[in-house]
């Protein structure tokens, strides 16, 4: 089946800077699990002339991944079959082919091949050292073990220092997310991120024939459905303790986010073992911290929360009603235990994340008024009705702080409403310049010069 390729314009760029530039060039590519690494890569390959080996490394012995290899390799520069005796051999034979002429060699699933190679990175960096002024190597080395990956860059790793272009790959965002499903309406792409994010691999199984709903069903919230176990699959194959992370998910699921509170929620059994789950989850990119942009070092305040929406999805929904899901018509469980709650509470707290990201991705292209230096959450206190609480979206520039605020629901957003939010805002003692509002049925009142409309298709021009 082909199909097309949508967004990392800047990845692209940068591995197409490298295979043009002179030399030996080393880069390193990793990432989670489906984010498209080995996508990106063999689209830039299409868009080169050079000659290139790209091998995916097996979970195998050294050896049978060195007999794999020599077969590419003679394949490729069409002779017979090379005999190697070890990895060694064949990395020095193909540096040593490349003084002649560019070669692009790319090791996908690096980690595989790094498990059952004694030594390998050790065995790499000689190869590298003893070719770095003749060879006109560009090699890639990717992985999805990303502890891994990072250990290569470290200070102890025998290739600290020799790697040229780091890419570290992360998640789409909604707007390169909607690429991949652009016959739906706004709405509806807002729907669709907030269950299958910015992974390109989800985002390739929803079928444009069928409404969200029934995407949602057939691939996630039915029994046997493609991803069903994608989530606990990814979280098993880098994580030792699973019970510890079922916990934390479904913890940070409910709504909790400060560390105290998830350590209350869940039966973790220690303060410590919750600390390293958490750093895990992030590092696997998961989950995210944030701390309150007026109060960034202050730890109590800081809260946790699930950044994977396929992730989020699947604790809210799916996790806890497990045995319900495979003992019931497909239809009834979604509209008795997900349809509701999805459209009212969940889809609206998604929509405020992707409204976040709109204001990033212009702030990045320059094309806001005041060039923002911070956006996030703000916390504030009010002594008077002693409570505290937060504002999900604010931004800080030159000026001073906006306030945006993101409603997702049927009706239109009027003058009283605009009115009441900045009310409230100023009981707390946030004193802003402007008011952003974004709504997915536009407006029956007015833009003003301390206020700024957004409407949704604003958000996908």
């Amino acid at each position: 089946m082909l199909h097309m390729f949508y967004g990392r314009e800047t990845e692209r760029k940068k591995l197409c800077t490298m295979f043009r530039s002179d030399g030996q060039m080393i880069s390193l590519i990793y990432g989670r699990r489906r984010i498209g690494k080995s996508e990106l890569i063999k689209q830039v390959l299409k868009e080169t002339d050079i000659k290139s080996i790209y091998y995916e490394c097996k979970q195998t012995t050294e050896q049978n991944n060195v007999d794999s290899l020599a077969e590419l390799t003679g394949e490729i520069f069409d002779f017979p079959k090379p005999a190697f005796e070890n990895m060694e051999a064949l990395l020095r034979f193909l540096f040593k082919k490349s003084e002649k002429e560019p070669i692009i060699f790319v090791l996908d699933e690096y980690p595989y091949l790094r498990e059952n190679s004694k030594g390998l990175d050790s065995v790499l960096q000689s190869v590298i050292d003893h070719y770095k002024d003749t060879s006109n190597m560009k090699l890639i080395v990717c992985g999805s073990y990303v502890d891994t990956m990072k250990a290569l860059l470290e200070k102890q790793n025998p290739l600290y220092g020799r790697i040229d272009l780091t890419i570290n790959l992360k998640p789409m965002d909604y707007y390169e997310s909607a690429m991949f499903y652009s016959g739906f309406s706004e709405e509806d792409k807002v729907r669709l991120y907030s269950v299958f994010g910015g992974i390109p691999y989800y985002n390739r199984l929803i079928d444009a024939k069928k409404s969200v709903r029934e995407n949602i069903i057939e691939l996630i919230a039915s029994s046997g459905a493609r991803l069903e176990n994608e989530v606990s699959m990814y979280l098993n194959s880098e994580i030792s303790k699973i019970t510890n992370a079922n916990e934390v998910f479904e913890a940070l699921a409910k709504g909790f986010s400060r560390y105290k509170d998830i350590l209350d929620q869940s039966n973790v059994s220690s303060g410590p073992a919750l600390v390293d789950i958490l750093d895990k989850l992030m590092r696997m990119d998961v989950v995210a911290k944030e701390a309150p942009i007026n109060d960034e070092n202050n730890r109590k305040k800081s809260g946790y929360f699930i950044s994977d929406n396929l992730s989020l999805f699947y604790y809210k929904y799916i996790f806890r009603n497990m045995s319900r899901m495979n003992i019931m018509d497909p239809d009834i469980f979604y509209d008795r235990y997900i349809a509701d709650d999805f459209e009212t509470k969940y889809i609206p707290k998604c929509f405020e994340r992707i409204c976040k990201q709109y204001l990033l991705r212009k702030n990045r292209k320059g094309l806001m008024d005041e060039i923002f230096e911070k956006i996030g959450k703000y916390y504030y206190d009010d002594p008077v009705k002693k409570e505290n609480g937060e504002f999900d979206i604010v931004t800080l520039d030159d000026r001073g702080y906006i306030f945006y605020e993101a409603k997702f629901r049927k009706e239109p957003i009027t003058e009283s409403i605009v009115q009441n939010e900045i009310r409230q805002v100023k009981q707390t003692g946030l004193e802003c310049y402007r008011y952003g509002f974004f709504s997915r049925s536009g407006f029956t009142c007015e833009e003003g010069t301390n206020r700024i409309l957004i409407e949704l298709r604003e958000l996908y021009k």
